[in-house]
């Protein structure tokens, strides 16, 4: 059954992030429960990576699928333009009371990116609106904020941006703060403030960048900043909310609040796509007129899915509750445990930590780089453990689902010590 539709699967899918003719060990997974993930051969993977960052309470949550499957056979879908639902609502409000109390409206969109292009364009037509001659963004080198238009030129430049890079708009890039380089990077805001509209920015933990980190105090001092020059601020927790960084949000470590704020990923605990786009009221007031040319032009058929949002809805449930908190703190010790344990191992370059988030930085004779040889000889041996492990390049990393037992989390990180001796 296993060639079987790895057979099929080739004749007509184009996978992601896939050179296709190298895509030989493409895994048909049948089943998923708990933090675990079944292929057609009954075989059973670890899956150490939340599938893409996403899966907070695991697989085929029971909870989740029975407030779906109440959803389903009451309603399924409506037009969200001159509409609204009771889901829609109870998620907007359940949100925003969740959120730094400036944030007062709810976007809704489909994914990561389209929440990302909903919040600059936000912000965009909000100097457009006030007739500001402030027209650049300011965002990090190294940064992911997706892979539509707008997303990519805001993110990283390189390899994946290299083939469109003449069709991107501009964008100023600074370092992530750290206290080497805080003073430099404030003085360049400040001489450039008459300038730059507004800053996007991962706070804390870089993602598909490497799982670079920074510190919330270095980021805070950036953040006010850009505040006091009055540069809007767009804080990207797609990869980063819903417990990651062992708060609820990346906001609850930081002091400085956003103006607009981007969701997606762990939002519907990794059943349904969904994004949010969530702006404080100064921003909501520049669009609410009797002009309606001053409309946020911006939708998708399947906006505030009343499914998505249910789904959102029992996944904010379970990760309030008192074992899902337990839960986090407990990944959090065990991998602060780990780190403090192999820290000083010689073929280690680095090991970092933010909460759930724990990456390693392997020593290689090249430069670190997504493109390095260290996934191709790693992926397939975690996998032969019964891991799924996606390194980035000859960076391993681990964003488990929250149910993962302390149990299974010992035998990765005992396969990861396994393989810096063998390797």
């Amino acid at each position: 059954m296993q060639d079987e539709l790895r057979k099929r699967d080739f004749e007509v899918n184009w996978h992601p992030y896939t050179q296709m003719q190298q895509a030989t060990d493409i895994i048909p997974i049948v089943r998923g429960e708990g933090s675990y993930i079944f292929d057609a051969n009954g075989k059973r993977y670890i899956d150490a990576v939340s599938s893409w960052w996403v899966t907070l309470h695991g697989h085929a949550h029971p909870y989740i699928a029975k407030k779906m499957s109440e959803q389903l056979n009451t309603l399924e879908h409506v037009i969200f333009a001159g509409f609204t639902h009771k889901p829609a609502i109870e998620l907007s409000e359940s949100l925003l009371a969740l959120l730094p109390n400036n944030q007062k409206k709810v976007f809704y969109t489909d994914n990561g990116s389209t929440a990302i292009e909903v919040a600059l364009k936000m912000c965009i037509q909000y100097g457009y609106h006030l007739q500001s001659n402030k027209k650049k963004i300011l965002a990090f080198k190294n940064g992911y904020h997706g892979d539509t238009f707008g997303a990519m030129s805001v993110s990283g430049r390189g390899i994946w941006t290299d083939p469109f890079g003449e069709l991107l708009f501009d964008v100023e890039f600074i370092d992530a703060p750290t206290q080497d380089n805080l003073a430099e990077t404030k003085k360049f805001i400040s001489q450039h403030a008459d300038e730059i509209l507004c800053f996007i920015y991962e706070p804390l933990v870089q993602g598909a960048g490497g799982m670079l980190m920074h510190k919330a105090t270095d980021l805070d001092e950036l953040l006010s900043c850009a505040k006091q020059n009055d540069i809007l601020l767009i804080q990207d927790e797609i990869f980063v909310g819903f417990g990651r960084t062992g708060k609820l949000f990346a906001a609850n470590h930081l002091q400085t609040k956003a103006d607009v704020m981007c969701f997606s990923k762990g939002l519907t605990g990794g059943t349904l796509p969904l994004g949010v786009t969530t702006c404080s009221q100064q921003i909501y007031d520049a669009f609410y007129s009797e002009d309606s040319t001053k409309a946020l032009f911006h939708g998708h058929s399947f906006t505030a899915s009343p499914l998505a949002c249910t789904a959102a809805l029992a996944s904010l449930d379970l990760l309030l509750m008192d074992e899902t908190q337990q839960n986090i703190q407990r990944i959090v010790n065990l991998h602060a445990d780990f780190m403090s344990k192999i820290s000083k191992h010689p073929k280690i370059k680095t090991v970092r930590q933010q909460g759930t988030i724990f990456a390693l930085e392997w020593k290689t004779s090249e430069e670190t780089s997504y493109f390095s040889d260290m996934h191709q000889l790693l992926y397939p041996k975690f996998l032969e453990k019964g891991i799924l492990m996606r390194p980035l390049g000859n960076i391993i990393y681990l964003v488990p689902p929250y149910c993962t037992s302390t149990e299974d989390l010992n035998y990765i990180y005992e396969t990861i010590l396994l393989f810096l001796e063998e390797l």
